[in-house]
């Protein structure tokens, strides 16, 4: 989301008045466009319920929105949370005695189509268990994590892997490189992308803030023993493909990584695939 939108969602009080309807779509609606158009850099495109959901608080429902917007003449997309009665409205309620927000309630269920043979990487597409991974191969904790996924779902029958990517390039700009160069790495047909990647730990070869794409690229082709060019990294077909993959994990509200889903549901803290591979 961008700053100025973002900005938007946590701005004034954290309840304001809205007049009662018994539509509380409608008048949620009404009151996220106003406060969008109050904003003279904005000029709103389109505004829809990306995700709606009943809490547990009797009357409450907390809403993501998918917001289309010109911002200083460039158009972004975004999304925003909001929770409402249909009488008050805020950008974030918490759970008084846990102090757990309700927006982790509010993770899209994973569809299908997620389950592209293309990203298995670990696994038979027709396991009992499906488990869905978006990663940052410069991150940090991915660089730890994925290694061991890969492992324990080597060893199980019933788990199927996929693999997306996720470079998170305003901390990682180097990312961009090594992503794409996964990305030619596979279409050649090089096997076991992701394991060396991640087994090679870039992290001690570049640097995350590395500018210089003949280095970034240097490495990964020491790592995967390719010949991969800037051209090829380059190709718009290879751009569409990570901008394929950022939009997928845009769609499932992914902030961070890794980021992991097992059969469908967000595991924010890995138990429940951790469950699967004891």
């Amino acid at each position: 989301m961008s700053s100025m939108l973002k900005s938007l969602s946590i701005t004034a009080l954290l309840a304001s008045s809205l007049f009662a309807t018994p539509n509380v779509d409608k008048t949620v609606t009404e009151f996220q466009t106003k406060r969008l158009n109050a904003n003279p850099q904005i000029k709103l495109e389109n505004l829809s319920i990306f995700i709606k959901k009943e809490l547990p608080q009797k009357g409450w429902y907390g809403y993501v929105f998918d917001i289309k917007a010109n911002l200083n003449g460039q158009i972004v997309e975004a999304k925003d949370t909001i929770f409402s009665d249909g009488v008050l409205v805020a950008p974030e309620l918490l759970d008084i005695k846990t102090g757990r927000s309700f927006k982790d309630m509010l993770t899209p269920t994973m569809t299908n189509d997620y389950y592209n043979d293309s990203h298995l990487i670990v696994g038979n597409k027709n396991a009992k268990n499906k488990v869905v991974v978006f990663s940052d191969p410069l991150c940090k904790f991915c660089v730890e994590y994925i290694p061991m996924m890969l492992r324990d779902v080597a060893k199980s029958k019933d788990i199927a892997l996929y693999y997306y990517h996720f470079p998170l390039l305003r901390i990682h700009p180097a990312a961009d490189v090594v992503t794409r160069a996964m990305i030619v790495a596979k279409k050649q047909g090089i096997k076991d992308v992701e394991k060396k990647i991640y087994e090679a730990d870039l992290l001690d070869m570049i640097s995350t803030k590395e500018s210089n794409e003949q280095v970034i690229l240097d490495t990964v082709n020491k790592v995967l023993q390719t010949k991969i060019t800037l051209a090829q990294i380059n190709d718009a077909k290879v751009k569409q493909e990570l901008e394929d993959d950022m939009k997928k994990a845009d769609n499932m509200m992914i902030q961070g990584t890794p980021t992991v889903f097992v059969n469908g549901i967000m595991d924010r803290n890995r138990q429940i695939f951790e469950g699967l591979v004891k």
